[in-house]
């Protein structure tokens, strides 16, 4: 019989903590002097008490190891869990949001997404800004658990393939967890203070430089103004784009980095082709600015390296309306988007590796049409390739199509414009933060969409961040039954 209670207990933990973290908005507020401190007091009594309960009720039937059920169980509810009382201070607070706003608030913040219902940032509470920093640096180091830990366990979407860097967790997922957290988190925690003392350089002032540091190691997104990044135009778009990319890297390699192997960051294929394809893509748009826009080259290169290495790592500052940069920059920006980082890194998206991997495949197949006795293997790294690998990718590939079309017919029939639809969906599971057009482009936000859609949206959030399959997976009758 399927017991919940494990993953049950863990859910409760970690809600728990993030009830805890509600206390250092909470000392904010107190600090600002404006009254707004009763809510994270209150948001945080509500959430330490169910978390604490919750995992006091399910504490006897904690065990070393959990099944594959339980697994994609704990991933997903973790996601559910976390933003139903992330959004408490929301509700409660200076926004007075409804619930279906706040939601999707949390649910963009924990998922890194970066797309916000909120306007008049630049006179909320400090408080309330800190927090939305807070839930996606939180979410930001969870993924790269999951990406880590989880995801190569439960086979999603090619993931498996990164079980070579040595993180066999079978049958002891929990503990691994928490022995892989405590080398990454050092690593993120530092990437967290560089960036946040880079903006100090940059002309930043400390309060904005924490949460903007926060948001940008997190590739989340969230700001603190209205405008976005284009607060900060200058030195500060720069030392975002740096920090932004070091964001987008497999978080292994530092760890491996960490531990004498100087050359592991270097010899990674998947970083030369994301750097590449990075590379490329602010020179085409560079070329573009200097060419038929009127930009000054230091604008150009800045805003193209800005903005591309925001959408490409999933982040989703703005620091610019690049709506109004052309018909071909705005579809190459829509196509930027569903790109993505590296695995193992806090970026979304589809993920450079398995481009890497489709693109070999292609060849591979290429090669057998050409020499049809010869033998040819996939090789990913040097490593060659399973069938399941490659199959797992394939899928992936499918059922991301399909997620995004069947997504953005349902948003239409919301009463949604075509270009909303098709971007909102896009934006969603590919977790990158602004649509395109005028509602939800980088110079608006998702607040004037319906209630239905805004749901639709929060669920595609989550389904994009924890790679699709192992959210779709429990709704599976077989999954119940084995």
């Amino acid at each position: 019989m399927f017991d919940i209670r494990p993953v049950a207990y863990v859910i409760g933990l970690l809600v728990a903590a993030l009830g805890l973290a509600m206390l250092l908005p909470l000392l904010v507020d107190l600090a600002e002097g404006r009254g707004e401190w009763p809510v994270f007091l209150q948001s945080a009594v509500i959430t330490l008490l169910a978390g604490g309960l919750t995992a006091l009720a399910c504490s006897n039937a904690v065990k070393e190891g959990l099944s594959i059920q339980q697994t994609f169980l704990l991933t997903t509810g973790v996601w559910v869990a976390l933003p139903v009382f992330g959004a408490l201070p929301f509700v409660l607070g200076a926004t007075q949001s409804t619930y279906t706003d706040a939601f999707f608030e949390a649910m963009s913040g924990l998922t890194t997404t970066g797309s916000t219902v909120l306007s008049g940032l630049d006179t909320l509470p400090k408080g309330l800004l800190l927090w939305r920093g807070l839930l996606q640096w939180l979410g930001g180091i969870g993924i790269i658990v999951v990406a880590m830990v989880f995801l190569p366990e439960l086979r999603v979407g090619g993931m498996q393939i990164f079980r070579s860097e040595g993180f066999d967790t079978m049958g002891k997922i929990l503990p691994r967890a928490t022995q892989i957290s405590s080398s990454i988190s050092s690593i993120y925690v530092t990437l967290t203070l560089a960036c946040a003392a880079a903006y100090l350089m940059a002309g930043m002032n400390a309060f904005d430089a924490t949460v903007h540091a926060m948001t940008t190691i997190a590739t989340g997104g969230f700001a603190n103004y209205d405008a976005s990044f284009g607060t900060f135009a200058g030195p500060a778009e720069y030392v975002a784009s740096v920090f932004m990319v070091l964001a987008a890297l497999p978080f292994v390699r530092y760890v491996q980095m960490v531990a004498g192997n100087r050359v592991a960051i270097w010899h990674d294929s998947q970083i030369r082709a994301f750097m590449l394809t990075l590379g490329v893509l602010v020179a085409i748009t560079t070329f573009v600015l200097l060419f038929l826009f009127p930009h000054a080259p230091e604008q150009a290169i800045r805003e193209a390296l800005f903005n591309i290495t925001s959408i490409m790592s999933g982040t989703g500052y703005a620091s610019v309306d690049y709506m109004q940069w052309g018909s071909f920059l705005v579809m190459l920006f829509f196509f930027v988007g569903l790109i993505g980082g590296c695995a193992g890194s806090t970026a979304c998206s589809v993920k450079i590796f398995r481009y890497q991997l489709l693109f070999a495949s292609i060849r591979t197949q290429l090669r057998r049409i050409r020499s049809p006795n010869g033998v040819f293997t996939l090789r990913y790294g040097g490593v060659p390739v399973s069938q399941e690998v490659m199959s797992s990718v394939m899928s992936f590939f499918v059922f991301f199509v399909v997620s995004m079309g069947v997504l953005a017919v349902g948003l239409s029939l919301t009463g949604l414009d075509f270009i909303t639809s098709v971007s909102g969906a896009a934006t969603a599971i590919a977790n990158i933060g602004p649509g395109l057009g005028e509602e939800i482009g980088p110079a608006g936000n998702f607040a004037g969409l319906n209630d239905t859609a805004k749901w639709m949206l929060s669920f595609a959030m989550l389904a994009g961040r924890l790679e699709l399959l192992a959210v779709f997976a429990i709704f599976t009758i077989r999954f119940w039954r084995d």
